[in-house]
């Protein structure tokens, strides 16, 4: 039985429920990837999903009639990284937030749909809050599962050549035969282009990078608004500080 969800900040008149068991099918993966950032028409059998499996699943996120499911990956010092399935009768979208029960506020990574705004991450970002998981918290723990649940949020020029092995990795562990998991994972990478894409970068004033895409909602430091030092404790999670480096591998 589903779990209800509570997030002040959010939308207060929707229903929330904890989705973390749909993670286990590999059709929720497919369905993730493909209704964010790839093309939901594809016949998932190419990528090993039962056709039926993906149209449930893909039928379950979009129902404006079902409470809407969230997903959540716990980060370190507090702050968890929430995906919410959206469905307003006339419009689904797919919210990306970031939350600290003493901010008062949500800090936006962006939101895939009808009303696309992003990216949200860099590949560090992406990678590091992948692999950080706390030893207490509440969601998703699996590394590979996180990296896929908040890979739609990924935009950056500097993605390493290694990117596609790591996101193909993942897809594999997430239940994708090898083969399809490599053809998705260069699908929703796409093919490198040196010096293309949004730039990362942190300012003077606020330790948060903000990202160069004009689309993106971190044209302006994340969670605009906390005090410096809560700033500074979202970049240290952000980046990785003070934890061991990254390893979605393990």
């Amino acid at each position: 039985m589903a779990v209800s969800v509570h997030v002040p900040e959010y939308f207060e008149d929707c229903e929330l429920v904890s989705g973390e068991d749909l993670a286990l099918e590999p059709a929720f993966w497919l369905a993730h990837l493909l209704l964010t950032v790839g093309d939901p028409s594809e016949d998932p059998q190419r990528y090993g999903v039962d056709a039926a499996a993906y149209e449930e699943m893909a039928e379950r996120l979009s129902d404006p009639e079902e409470p809407w499911p969230v997903l959540r990956a716990s980060l370190a010092g507090g702050h968890t990284a929430y995906v919410v399935y959206a469905n307003f009768e006339d419009v689904n979208n797919v919210d990306f937030f970031v939350r600290h029960p003493d901010w008062g506020r949500l800090g936006y990574l962006g939101q895939c749909g009808a009303d696309d705004a992003g990216p949200g991450l860099s590949w560090t970002e992406l990678t590091t809050l992948a692999a950080s998981t706390p030893d207490h918290g509440e969601g998703l723990t699996d590394r590979s599962q996180r990296l896929l649940l908040l890979l739609p949020m990924l935009g950056d020029a500097e993605i390493p050549n290694e990117a596609h092995g790591t996101v193909t990795l993942a897809l594999i562990h997430c239940g994708v035969p090898s083969d399809a998991a490599r053809e998705l994972a260069t699908s929703l990478l796409g093919e490198p282009e040196p010096g293309e894409g949004p730039r990362w970068t942190a300012t003077a004033d606020n330790p948060i990078a903000v990202c160069s895409s004009p689309y993106s909602p971190r044209r302006v430091p994340l969670a605009l608004g906390i005090t410096p030092g809560q700033a500074q404790a979202l970049a240290d999670v952000l980046n990785g500080r003070g934890t061991p480096p990254p390893d979605i591998h393990d």
